[in-house]
């Protein structure tokens, strides 16, 4: 498998939905440590919200498009904090997708390093500040340095979702400075930051669904 096409799109919005789904609780659980117990309503909402705009009238749209359709529905269902960054990111993503007519390993670069830029933009935030971009980063520079190392699309998903996972891990080290987990300052420090762990969870599901696919 070279490429995602767009037909294809759909049918990965269908994992992050089922996903979603599935770790509601939790991520409710996990947001309570240091949040407020709403992550897991909001994600599961935000991509149930995606994946029917992209199953509906955008399945046989442009990728661009489809991202950033996907990212208006997420905008519209979960006004939160953390919906309004998820669609912020699939909104610059799509964006600099343009209209490619199919998603490779160069198009996931750049895929991740708008959605990573844009929502640390819109949320104010910094590497190390313990939020969801200390995992989108690695994201983006894994399929970064995938892309300019000619890798193909399976080894390249693979590795970045072993990034995200790396770099979610190491969240756990960190003191959150953002939201109502700063309020917790060193309390923080142990937990997994839970905005990166749905990023972790987006990149995992986008690599079980290249590796499924190969085939």
């Amino acid at each position: 498998m070279k490429s995602i096409e767009p037909k294809l799109v759909p049918g990965l919005f269908e994992r992050f939905a089922a996903r979603f789904e599935a770790e509601r609780d939790a991520l409710i659980a996990l947001d309570g440590k240091v949040g407020d117990s709403d992550l897991g309503l909001t994600m599961s909402k935000a991509f149930v919200a995606a994946r029917d705009k992209v199953l509906g009238e955008f399945a046989d749209a442009d990728i661009g498009t489809q991202m950033k359709q996907a990212g208006g529905a997420i905008s519209k269902a979960a006004p939160s904090t953390m919906g309004t960054l998820m669609a912020t990111g699939f909104l610059r993503g799509g964006k600099a997708l343009a209209e490619a007519e199919a998603l490779d390993v160069a198009g996931l670069a750049a895929f991740w390093r708008a959605y990573a830029d844009g929502v640390a933009q819109r949320g104010k935030a910094q590497l190390g500040d313990k939020t969801v971009l200390d995992v989108l980063d690695p994201i983006a520079r894994a399929f970064e340095a995938q892309a300019e190392a000619g890798a193909e699309l399976e080894v390249a998903s693979d590795f970045a979702a072993k990034a995200a996972a790396d770099a979610l891990e190491a969240t756990k080290d960190l003191v959150a400075q953002h939201g109502k987990a700063a309020a917790f300052q060193e309390k923080s420090r142990g937990l997994q930051d839970a905005g990166g762990t749905v990023a972790c969870m987006l990149a995992e599901e986008l690599n079980a669904f290249v590796q499924a696919a190969k085939g």
